[in-house]
């Protein structure tokens, strides 16, 4: 059945889609175009999808502070990753992303982070070349796996398995190669559901060889198997691998993203470089703020489960139930008010940005989002950004073998943006 309209009805953009559904060179640009013909707030249909964009101030403020159970960024998120993700992986979860950042569990994350990346120095060796974004998306499924993926998953045999079992089952191939989920439908998500009983093996048999080890070493594993001790045994290791895998899955991709950035931006900015070695972790913590922003590619969208009202300034539009509300960060966050697409870690203060005098909004320039729906993980992704920067930069002496800026992957709508192509940089031991 078709969706009642919204009233009063904001222009439409006709012949305008998303990348999910039908080819889009560039994805953001899309959008961009979108809003330079009708204005901040339009309406776009994409397949059997009808979104309403709103970019005006009053019209994201208003996004923002709209309720989670009549517009919800949960279901939109599900309904996104769904796209790559096996069903399997959602179903019955007892321990969620959401819920693993409290002070005592980041505190652990910290120490299996600086186990990581003492193995990481000790893989590069002293000299030799590596892709940035490859070095930081193997620390992070390292440093994840050793804080809820139970004994052994970080070493040896295991880690490997576990790490192409989860680049394969990546949920952020969802909006990072929108283009490609027609051919993971297609396929039934064949590999996907491949990999995922890999992670089910391997995560299995941890459940079992926790009883002979001191479960403190494995603490958020440990409560992870808890959650599960009132199931049999085959459904405990399944349930409790699915729960490690969902968790995985959510909470190490776009950090590796968005580290891979701040290297890149620090090895560009040898002044600024040269300071965080030199022990200035407040400045390091802008720096992972500033790169993060920049490298925004986020569609953050609201599912419509009820009726709700949104006010975009120069109308008050009643959206029904079926419809997404969305607005897109890179849009907003280099263009909201001067200099904006310039790298300037100044700019912010703690996790705010120090002077907001020139935005008409300080909602429409962000780095982990607003509100109730910020990013629980951000005072650990800041904490694990700044430690890592510190830690390779102090390390060794990097080099870029970039000719121009790395740029995005032109369809990813959605996370933190992934490089369009290899992003090779040198390094030697100091």
């Amino acid at each position: 059945m078709p969706l009642p309209d919204i009233v009063p009805a904001p222009p439409f953009a006709v012949g305008v889609g998303l990348p999910w559904d039908e080819p889009v060179g560039d994805a953001v640009a899309t959008i961009a175009a979108a809003r330079a013909t009708h204005g901040d707030t339009f309406t776009i249909t994409s397949g059997r999808d009808h979104y309403l964009f709103t970019f005006s101030p009053r019209g994201v403020e208003s996004f923002y502070a709209l309720p989670e159970e009549q517009a919800s960024k949960g279901v939109a998120d599900y309904l996104m990753l769904r796209r790559k993700l096996p069903d399997g992986i959602f179903d019955g979860r007892r321990s969620l992303p959401g819920s693993l950042f409290r002070r005592d569990d980041v505190t652990g994350y910290l120490r299996h982070l600086d186990e990581a990346l003492a193995q990481t120095v000790a893989e590069l060796g002293p000299s030799g070349e590596c892709d940035v974004f490859a070095l930081t998306r193997r620390l992070a499924h390292r440093m994840g796996l050793a804080s809820w993926a139970g004994p052994d998953a970080a070493d040896g045999d295991t880690f490997e398995a576990l790490v192409a079992a989860f680049d394969t089952l990546d949920g952020s191939d969802a909006f990072v190669h929108p283009d490609a989920m027609a051919a993971v439908a297609a396929s039934g998500k064949a590999a996907e559901q491949a990999a995922l009983e890999v992670v089910v093996e391997r995560i299995s048999s941890a459940v079992d060889r926790l009883a002979d080890l001191d479960a403190g070493d494995h603490a958020l594993f440990a409560r992870i198997v808890a959650a599960w001790a009132d199931e049999p045994d085959d459904v405990r290791r399944r349930g409790v691998a699915l729960d490690v895998a969902l968790i995985h899955v959510a909470s190490m991709s776009n950090l590796a993203a968005a580290l891979g950035w701040a290297l890149v931006d620090l090895v560009d900015h040898p002044q600024e470089a040269a300071a965080v070695v030199a022990g200035d972790t407040d400045l390091a913590q802008r720096c992972a703020l500033e790169s993060t922003r920049l490298a925004q590619r986020s569609i953050m969208a609201r599912t419509v489960l009820g009726p709700v009202t949104l006010d975009v300034g120069d109308a008050v539009h009643q959206v029904p139930a079926g419809w997404t509300i969305a607005t897109l960060l890179p849009l907003l966050n280099t263009t909201a008010a001067p200099r904006l697409d310039r790298w300037d870690p100044s700019r912010w203060d703690r996790h705010r940005l120090a002077d907001t005098s020139d935005l008409a909004s300080p909602q429409l320039v962000t780095a982990f989002g607003h509100g109730r729906h910020s990013c629980p993980a951000q005072p650990f992704a800041l904490a694990a950004m700044t430690a890592a920067v510190t830690t390779l930069l102090a390390s060794y002496d990097l080099a870029p073998r970039w000719s121009s800026y790395p740029s995005p992957v032109p369809a990813q709508i959605g996370g933190v943006a992934r490089a369009d192509g290899p992003c090779v940089m040198s390094y030697v031991l100091r």
